[in-house]
């Protein structure tokens, strides 16, 4: 039961990755296809709050967004493993606890960037990095390694040249959104906005 318990959890592993690659990226950046949410919903707004998901903070079924399709998705491969049970007990429970630590660390990681830097590097990178096509694994990265798709980006030079960008970016927006409110307060015209005619 051990072995197979370990053999499913190398098995989602795989899953993960053939997933998350072939999947929500290459399925994913299809506008029209079920898994875009994967790619122009949650990794957009990964990018614009600093690896937080608005999504996850919202209920689970509150409406068909980026984290609610992700758990259908999760339950779909879950659900044949549940039969399995009783001719694949250590098999069966290892897939389905990874498909459960899958889903709450992925959540966590997006509600909790500083826990994520700590805990899951390699997702960070995957949404932070210059190439959000590499790190497909969420949990562990044993098959990035396996199939040499783990690149290093946190406490890189390149991340600390990036972090410093985005910083005087959300500075100057900021600097120009207060502007604005200061212009609107004294009555006079907003400069930041494109004037209509008449």
């Amino acid at each position: 039961m051990i072995i197979g318990f370990i053999a499913g959890l190398v098995a989602e592993n795989a899953g993960e990755w053939v997933a998350h690659r072939y999947l929500l990226h290459e399925q994913g950046m299809k506008k029209g296809s079920f898994w875009s949410f994967h790619f122009h919903e949650h990794h957009r707004a990964s990018r614009l709050s600093e690896f937080r998901d608005p999504h996850y903070e919202r209920p689970l079924f509150s409406g068909l967004h980026a984290q609610s399709k992700e758990a259908l998705a999760l339950a779909a491969v879950a659900l044949p493993f549940i039969p399995l049970l009783r001719v694949a007990p250590g098999l069966s429970l290892g897939v389905l606890t990874g498909i459960a630590n899958y889903y709450r660390v992925h959540k966590k990681s997006h509600q909790d960037p500083e826990w994520a830097k700590h805990h899951l590097p390699w997702h960070y990178d995957h949404h932070m990095g210059p190439n959000q096509h590499a790190n497909w694994c969420v949990t562990w990265p044993l098959f990035d390694h396996v199939m040499g798709t783990r690149e290093y980006y946190l406490g890189t030079e390149r991340e600390k040249k990036d972090r410093a960008r985005r910083e005087e970016i959300a500075q100057k927006r900021a600097q120009r959104a207060a502007e604005a409110a200061q212009s609107a307060r004294a009555g006079e015209p907003d400069l930041t906005k494109t004037p209509t005619t008449a």
